[in-house]
């Protein structure tokens, strides 16, 4: 029987791997380590709040003692916990910007001398496909060079390098898989799926960037957890693995397909201002992982596309209470509200 470390669980991808664990490993003991940000909800984990082999523990990877607590007999550590969306790292202010930097590197740094103080047999660092930067051809690979163009990126290609010298210099089994644009129930809603799904409910704009051609590889939850899963039980220590979904679109195809599901029409889009610096296009060759960690995606985009539209409409409750609140108000209109039409 193992004992994980899941940091960052309460979040959206780090949720969605908890309830993966509990439902492909129920026999593990999973403790989760979150300091319940804005993103961080407790409902996110109601159902299995209760569960005998499950432990929650409120709390900062930043925080040295906090980690100590959390990490206490744990073989495995699957760090999740990070700052993760572009638009607040591009707002100057240290409250934001800041933030990515002390969570994303620092709290890396934090779990990683815990994780060799008890010597746990894997740490699992969870980064991005972002940290290659724009990609206008091809398909990145493991080796390609990080290139990382917003503090976001940055900050996770930071988090990485902190992992692997871990590695190198202390023989730590590090980890790092590196996923593509991930979509799924949890999402909390200032990404572009959950948030152009919860206003269109509305019949309210939505806000797409710039032409909205940029290109991502679209990944489903699970499917990402899969993949962060199979790294941790048999990803070789020191090696990197992409982990992408073989679906490339537009945003703007995203946008178009969700309204189509929803029986609502293209004219709630609505070009606003481009993000400074934003990537055109990510794409990730995932021939390692598949062949050497036995793993693929398993949902259709189509499928696990619609299966997630109708999650949001059907749990109006989860995301209304968020964005009701004062803390996504003031985002939001700090984000959108002084943009130009694009």
């Amino acid at each position: 029987m193992e004992k994980v470390l899941v940091t960052g669980g309460a979040g959206f991808i780090g949720s969605n791997f908890v309830h993966l664990l509990r439902r492909e490993r129920p026999e593990w003991h999973v403790v989760v380590l979150d300091k319940l940000t804005y993103a961080g909800r407790p409902e996110n984990l109601a159902a299995v709040a209760n569960d005998a082999q499950y432990r929650f523990v409120q709390g900062d990877i930043c925080d040295a003692a906090a980690v100590a607590d959390a990490m206490q007999g744990c073989t495995l550590v699957f760090n999740f916990a990070a700052e993760s969306h572009v638009d607040r790292s591009l707002m100057g202010d240290p409250a934001h910007a800041g933030a990515f930097v002390q969570t994303d590197v620092y709290g890396v740094y934090v779990l990683l001398e815990e994780a060799k103080r008890q010597n746990v047999k894997k740490f699992v660092q969870v980064s991005t496909d972002e940290v290659y930067g724009d990609v206008s051809q091809g398909h990145s690979v493991e080796t390609d060079p990080l290139e990382p163009r917003s503090p976001y990126s940055a900050s996770k290609a930071g988090g990485e390098l902190i992992a692997r010298s871990y590695f190198v210099s202390h023989d730590m089994p590090v980890v790092i898989t590196r996923g593509s644009n991930t979509f799924g129930p949890y999402q909390y809603p200032e990404k572009l799926l959950p948030l152009f799904v919860s206003n269109a409910l509305d019949d309210q704009d939505l806000p797409l960037y710039g032409d909205g051609l940029q290109r991502r590889d679209w990944l489903f939850v699970e499917d990402h957890g899969r993949g962060i899963l199979a790294a941790g039980e048999r990803g070789r220590a020191g090696e990197a693995y992409n982990i992408g979904g073989g679906n490339e679109k537009t945003n703007r195809e995203v946008t178009e397909f969700l309204l189509q599901v929803l029986g609502k029409p293209a004219s709630l889009i609505k070009p606003v201002g481009d993000r400074p610096g934003h990537d055109r296009r990510y794409a990730l060759n995932c021939e390692k992982a598949k062949s050497n960690l036995d793993w693929q995606p398993l949902r259709t985009f189509e499928e696990a596309m619609t299966a997630t539209v109708e999650w949001y409409r059907d749990h109006q409750d989860w995301w209304r209470a968020i964005k009701g609140g004062e803390e996504y108000q003031q985002y939001y209109q700090r984000n959108y509200g002084t943009r130009d039409k694009g």
